[in-house]
């Protein structure tokens, strides 16, 4: 059991530098607090491997990773779209701020799923599984891809540090529609024409659905920042 949990974490670890979770894990890092995102990645990954171990090792059988691919794109277009909206508060908004922590929870923690399903880190896991140990395999792939997310988050804790609220929205939105683009070709370039022809009209809609849903709510905060400057006596008198 050891010698494949040392096998597993090392080749895991070493697969994971430069790969686009990683990357996730640092645009994720330069939006929200560290211990969530790497709390959902753990959960995720722990998920993920399980499934992993368990076809590799159990049934011996693939995952359609075109669909996973597909599904994880669009996923990384809304929160490219989300990401450019802004996380501002309204008043409403911030009645609820109790459950932004869970909510962002389970935006990372599903993204990491739908990403890491039929990628190859998922592929090398279900391959150790078949030979080694599967409990050892399933310890040590985590361990090895959460440590190479951890290094990618502090990394993107690092660069936060020194770069304004702005520009790192607009960064991590740039980083999650290169995602999607990524993960669509990914998915797209071997699938059946019935998912193409969904996959295409259905992302449109979406960044046609999320445009609209930014220049409404940027211009809801303009006319918000109006009113206040009507009802602060110093700003009338500038005007």
């Amino acid at each position: 059991m050891f010698a494949a949990l040392m096998l597993s974490l090392g080749i895991i670890f070493v697969a994971e530098l430069g790969d686009k979770s990683q990357l996730m894990a640092m645009t994720y890092a330069l939006r929200y607090r560290w211990w969530v995102v790497l709390s959902a990645i753990l959960t995720a990954t722990t998920l993920v491997h399980a499934a992993s171990v368990f076809f590799g090792h159990f049934l011996g059988l693939s995952i359609p990773a075109d669909l996973m691919s597909v599904l994880a794109g669009l996923s990384m277009l809304v929160f490219g779209l989300w990401t450019l909206r802004g996380d501002e508060l309204d008043d409403e908004e911030s009645a609820r701020a109790g459950r932004v922590g869970a909510s962002v929870f389970l935006a990372v923690m599903s993204s990491f799923m739908l990403a890491e399903l039929g990628d190859k880190t998922m592929l090398a896991t279900i391959t150790l599984a078949t030979n080694h140990d599967w409990v050892g395999v399933w310890i040590g792939s985590t361990i090895g891809m959460v440590a190479a997310d951890a290094l990618a988050i502090a990394v993107g804790r690092l660069l936060g540090k020194h770069l304004p609220e702005r520009s790192i929205a607009i960064g991590a939105a740039v980083l999650f529609f290169a995602f999607a683009v990524w993960l669509l070709i990914e998915g797209l370039s071997d699938a059946s024409p019935v998912l193409v022809a969904t996959t295409v009209p259905v992302a449109v809609l979406i960044t046609a659905a999320g445009t609209f849903w930014i220049r409404a709510t940027h211009r809801r905060r303009g006319e918000a920042a109006l009113d206040i400057g009507d009802d602060d006596p110093a700003a009338r008198e500038l005007h």
